[in-house]
């Protein structure tokens, strides 16, 4: 199984980006997946997660402002993310929602800096 990222940048504060996140080896369809990241210093977090049946949700800090999808004919989930935020900078990472999970990938880097 292997998760490819990509889709980050540098970006004034107030940006966006769109992140996707190719999955391969994995059928990404039927499992939920999610948007992670990690901030230096910090533990990695869920920022948004999507259902078999596209169902979403969003940690707080970025409700209203992030918005993720999929679509399985690419196998693919993506992260759009609208007014960004120095704190929002991290890498980026995604995978599926559950206890056991596959490898991370080497996820994206977003810097959100004036």
């Amino acid at each position: 199984v292997q998760f490819v990222e990509s889709g980050g940048g540098l970006v004034h504060p107030g940006g966006s980006l769109r992140l996707s996140c190719q999955a391969s080896g994995i059928i990404f369809s039927i499992f939920a997946a999610g948007w992670f990241r990690q901030a230096p210093g910090k533990q990695r977090e869920m920022v948004a997660g999507i259902t078999i049946g596209g169902v979403t949700n969003y940690t707080d800090s970025v409700k209203g402002r992030f918005a993720i999808s999929r679509d399985n004919a690419k196998n693919t989930v993506y992260l759009e993310m609208n007014s960004l935020k120095a704190e929002d900078t991290a890498v980026y990472y995604c995978n599926i929602l559950q206890d056991l999970k596959p490898a991370w990938g080497q996820g994206t880097q977003v810097t959100v800096s004036s």
